[in-house]
């Protein structure tokens, strides 16, 4: 075995732990008190679901909840949302999203961009399994939902 490819063989394994971590562990699942979005999606080709609500403080993501049930994929999808989004402003997270989009189309990222999505890079390995890769997008599917309806209330109130 060369050096190259026990190295990706550690590198899928430690992917495969941080899924498994958040997918057992899933993280921000309390329920958010008075949210300023409150949303529900589901996969109807495997009847994932996810239920994300979030609280805004200054257009930046005060508190936020990701909850469902479903594949490994989308719940561990789910929960590292959640860490990456809490304390971003609505634009923040409408970059990340996009950014989640192209890593899961198998484009080049730059190194500042997957520095930024973190542990969120663990969910690289999906795109070997294309059928998955609605799992790993429908909680971030859930959340550009979410804040382009956010987006067109506060227009409306302008």
């Amino acid at each position: 075995m060369t050096g190259e490819t026990s190295s990706l063989e550690n590198l899928d394994e430690l992917y495969e732990a941080i899924i498994l971590d958040h997918y057992r562990n899933p993280r921000n699942t309390d329920p958010v008190d008075n949210p300023d979005i409150d949303v529900e999606a589901t996969n109807p080709f495997c009847g994932d679901e996810v239920r994300i609500q979030i609280s805004l403080e200054d257009e930046s993501v005060s508190a936020i909840s990701v909850r469902g049930r479903g594949c490994a994929i989308s719940q561990s999808s789910g929960s590292l949302l959640a860490e990456l989004i809490e304390g971003k402003d609505r634009h923040e997270a409408v970059a990340i999203i996009g950014q989640v989009r192209r890593l899961m189309k198998g484009d080049e990222l730059s190194e500042s961009e997957l520095d930024a999505l973190g542990d969120l890079d663990a969910l690289s390995g999906v795109r070997k399994f294309p059928v998955r890769i609605k799992c790993a997008l429908l909680s971030w599917a859930a959340l550009e939902d979410a804040l382009e309806e956010l987006e067109d209330k506060l227009a409306a109130r302008r």
